[in-house]
């Protein structure tokens, strides 16, 4: 009788270490001095402050703030379309977009890959977009695991989590206690679906479309697989630049993150008791991504709502006095933002004007 080996039930270990040698690279090119070099070992060291007086962020009541989340089945378009660079961008994003909504500084991230089969260039094409977004969001890669699982995925399939480190000081923290009637909402734009509602997008798209990711798309001047995998807005450095330009007063008094359950729920999280936010529809242009995916699956506009962003990545809920600054620096920062509501007193939700 054959001796069974581990190769044969679906991993080979030699091409595992392939994987694992195209990956440090990847990983260095995001490291900060704060980032302690320990290649070979079971975990990321990460040091919160500089020892040096001209760096030290002098940190007095520090908070860590952690994010983890995925990319949920915009894969099955990556996948489709054989590209895989944007999805880690889009695995970045979701976490340190959550961690800007606390005000906190994202430190470091860590990646996880599950995958069907050892696959060394599909390794490294997912990781280089992770790296990328962590360059965008000025966070360390700091590790992260890769795990074969023959028996759980179909062959060349794969999912991914992210967790993100961040911190802020206390004082600092955005937790929406100073929302107040009158603020306004500063809606920023997305750059597309970012992450959400893929399983309504690719069922509207691919089966009652009919389309093929690479069939072009002539209202979007770009094919249907481009359109979906254009990769998740990263807010961090703006957000940043806002946050610390006002050292004194707190003007950004809550923001929230537009995914899963569209501008109502998302926004509706953060409001303190008494405090309702009203958003006016029309007041922010729409991407063409949205009506087409629509119009191709006659779905309501009730449903697009809560399931899309609509074109609004982040939420701001400002100071009024300070609206038109945070807007010029958002402009600054290549952002586009519009005032799309204001908060009222009233029952703990956001509506519809």
């Amino acid at each position: 009788m054959a001796k069974a080996t581990y190769k044969e039930s679906g991993v080979d270990l030699a091409v595992y270490r392939q994987s694992m040698a195209r990956l440090p690279k990847l990983l260095h090119r995001t490291y900060s001095p704060r980032v302690i070099p320990n290649d070979g070992g079971f975990a990321g060291l990460f040091q919160l402050d500089f020892a040096s007086p001209l760096f030290a962020r002098g940190y007095q009541d520090p908070v860590l703030v952690s994010c983890t989340d995925g990319v949920g089945t915009k894969l099955k378009v990556a996948t489709q379309a054989g590209a895989h660079r944007t999805v880690g961008i889009d695995l970045v994003a979701m976490s340190v977009n959550d961690a800007i909504c606390c005000g906190a500084e994202p430190l470091f991230f860590l990646d996880y890959v599950a995958m069907s089969h050892d696959d060394p260039e599909l390794l490294e094409q997912i990781v280089e977009g992770v790296s990328e977004g962590c360059l965008q969001a000025d966070c360390a890669l700091l590790g992260g695991e890769t795990a074969i699982m023959p028996d759980l995925y179909a062959r060349g399939d794969y999912d991914l989590a992210g967790f993100c480190v961040a911190v802020a000081e206390r004082k600092k923290l955005v937790d929406g206690r100073s929302i107040s009637p009158d603020d306004v909402l500063l809606g920023l734009a997305s750059s597309g679906l970012h992450s959400n509602g893929f399983s309504l997008a690719r069922k509207v798209v691919f089966e009652i479309g009919g389309l093929d990711v690479d069939d072009t798309v002539a209202e979007l001047g770009t094919t249907a697989g481009a359109a979906l995998l254009e990769p998740t807005r990263i807010y961090v450095r703006p957000l940043r630049l806002i946050l610390s330009h006002y050292k004194i007063k707190k003007v950004v008094h809550g923001i929230a993150h537009i995914t899963g359950g569209g501008l109502l729920e998302n926004l509706g999280r953060i409001l303190p008791k008494g405090i309702q936010a009203v958003i006016e529809r029309g007041s922010w242009p729409v991407p063409p991504v949205f009506p087409w995916i629509q119009g191709l699956g006659q779905v309501d506009a009730e449903e697009m709502d809560e399931v899309f962003n609509m074109g609004i990545g982040l939420v701001l809920i400002v100071s009024t006095h300070y609206a038109d600054s945070i807007r010029h620096q958002l402009d600054d920062s290549g952002v586009e933002s519009w005032p799309i509501g204001k908060i009222v007193a009233g029952d703990k939700k956001a509506v519809w004007a």
